[in-house]
């Protein structure tokens, strides 16, 4: 089935990330011979979170005990390694060390070690020689070891769920725009820029445009996408081998943000990253890219203003490490103070969509709104690539089972 003037299935997906993809993939399952198809404005799968990140499978150290995110990053974490196994995609789980380079920091390192306990994420204690002992090129009062966490080809893995759908009949509509949603008693009709096409049921995985697709269906978005740009390096093949694990800071309780990192990533290579800046467009990965649509609807968002006040010296913090790549690197040094300045050769950023209320608060766990024939991903952070194949259950539970109470 190509989409020309009107075609018709039975399950509708927007996005083409992994979360649309799982998804897709859910509902076959879920609901054999049924017709799915995937819509997606990009040319291929994954072009844009998925496809930007770290690449980290997460093992749920940092969520609040009970949250959504908390129980499917435990679930995702089995569910992602399984299905790299069993479609061979490439991972490892190298395990990573979250260290406190000052004692000021070793309160907030334990209590991160007693949420992990209550996610059921195992970690282990290391005081300073452990810390040493286990990365010699890392300095630090204590760490957590967290054996769990790995690393993997997203892609690859978005990739392996796009051949699965459609092995099983389903399709996938690349480079089409969506245009308008319209929802009936009896179907929902997506208008596309080439054509359109009514479905049963539709799931909207749109990402970075959750808030403008939910406007589009007709729903009044009680948030607005803000997008963060998360700028990475990559370390010189001669720093291939500093470290053995992932390496990562305490990181701000009040704050989504888990700080730069050191991550080994799956082709043996070793990135730095992400900083959080305020990006000046959605979908514009060069670091002077700006978008004035973007740029207008959050210059005219109260919530960002207000978030930007209750956050002034994070602010200045990423603007520092945005504008100056030695800010950036003493960000790195405090951890890992091998790193010079010539270490730091770039990397493509990356773009978070980070859901803000009108009060100014980031919404921290995942945002789904229904209606009777659709349900809106209104805002995945991570851990949603690691948790992606369980988010994709509960949206077709919600889905098939009707609006959630």
């Amino acid at each position: 089935m190509s989409i020309t003037r009107e075609s018709t299935a039975d399950f509708l997906v927007i996005g083409a990330g992994i979360v649309g993809l799982a998804t897709a993939r859910t509902l076959q399952q879920r609901v054999p011979g049924a017709s799915v198809v995937v819509l997606d404005k990009a040319d291929r799968v994954a072009a844009h979170q998925t496809g930007h990140n770290s690449g980290v499978i997460h093992a749920g150290v940092y969520y609040e005990p009970g949250s959504l995110k908390a129980r499917l990053c435990r679930a995702g974490l089995e569910a992602t390694i399984a299905f790299c196994r069993e479609h061979e995609v490439a991972f490892e789980q190298c395990g990573k060390l979250i260290v406190a380079v000052d004692p000021s920091e070793v309160p907030r390192l334990r209590a991160l070690a007693e949420r992990a306990g209550r996610n059921g994420a195992p970690v282990r204690w290391l005081e300073g020689a452990e810390v040493q002992a286990e990365e010699p090129a890392i300095a630090g009062v204590a760490a957590l070891l967290v054996s769990e966490t790995g690393i993997v080809d997203y892609p690859g893995l978005c990739a392996a769920l796009a051949r699965r759908i459609q092995a099983d009949g389903g399709e996938l509509q690349l480079g089409t725009e969506v245009l308008g949603i319209r929802e009936s008693a009896d179907r929902v009709r997506v208008e596309t820029a080439r054509g359109a096409i009514s479905a049963q049921r539709l799931v909207v995985c749109a990402g970075l445009q959750a808030d403008r697709l939910l406007r589009a269906s007709g729903l009044v978005p009680d948030f607005a996408i803000v997008p963060f740009r998360g700028d990475y390096y990559r370390l010189p093949d001669r720093h291939s081998g500093i470290v053995r694990h992932l390496i990562y800071p305490v990181p701000d309780p009040a704050l989504p943000f888990l700080g730069i990192h050191l991550t080994r990533m799956i082709d043996g290579s070793v990135t730095l990253g992400p900083s959080a800046m305020l990006a000046l467009a959605r979908e514009d990965y060069r670091k002077a890219g700006c978008n004035w649509r973007d740029l207008r609807d959050m210059a005219g968002y109260a919530g960002l203003w207000r978030l930007l006040a209750r956050y002034p010296a994070a602010g200045l913090r990423e603007l520092g490490c945005a504008l100056s790549p030695q800010r950036y690197l003493d960000a790195a040094r405090r951890y890992c103070p091998a790193l010079r300045l010539e270490d730091l050769t770039p990397w493509p950023s990356g773009i978070r969509a980070q859901a803000v209320s009108p009060q100014g608060q980031l919404i921290h766990d995942f945002l789904l709104r229904q209606t009777a024939r659709s349900l809106h991903v209104c805002n995945a952070p991570s851990p949603a690539a690691t948790a992606a194949l369980p988010i994709a259950s509960e949206i077709v539970g919600r889905l098939l089972g009707g609006p959630a109470g």
